[in-house]
């Protein structure tokens, strides 16, 4: 079973989202980064731009296939991981600390799941 931290919620699309300090905080879980393989490059959205959940706002090319990433909140992009640019690679790695994006002024939330719901929601998808 892929790793599921706890304290985090998820979404269907397989990104993660946690609140901190008034940001949400969004990234790709274990289980998306396991099901892409090698991420070779993504590409993310301008700090200032908005994002509305259910929407894509960024994508991964990965040597399988490009996928997008949806965002789980709408709000405005108040930061951007530019790290990720030079080594996306590092999501494979490392998926709950290599954070994509943090969305400011946060008005709408897609149906976020809990840890043990997105584990359910996994194993279905393995099947």
């Amino acid at each position: 079973m892929a790793n599921v931290p706890a304290e985090l919620k998820y979404t269907k699309s397989h990104e993660w989202v946690k609140e901190e300090d008034g940001l949400y905080v969004v990234g790709l879980t274990d289980f998306a980064q396991d099901a892409l393989g090698d991420i070779v490059f993504i590409n993310m959205p301008e700090e200032g731009d908005d994002v509305a959940s259910g929407e894509s706002f960024a994508d991964v090319e990965s040597v399988k296939a490009v996928s997008d990433v949806f965002s789980p909140v709408s709000g405005t992009v108040a930061e951007v991981n530019e790290g990720l640019i030079d080594e996306p690679a590092l999501i494979n790695q490392e998926p709950y600390e290599q954070w994509l994006i943090k969305v400011k002024d946060v008005s709408d939330t897609e149906e976020l799941m809990d840890a043990a719901a997105y584990e359910e929601f996994c194993a279905t998808e393995e099947e």
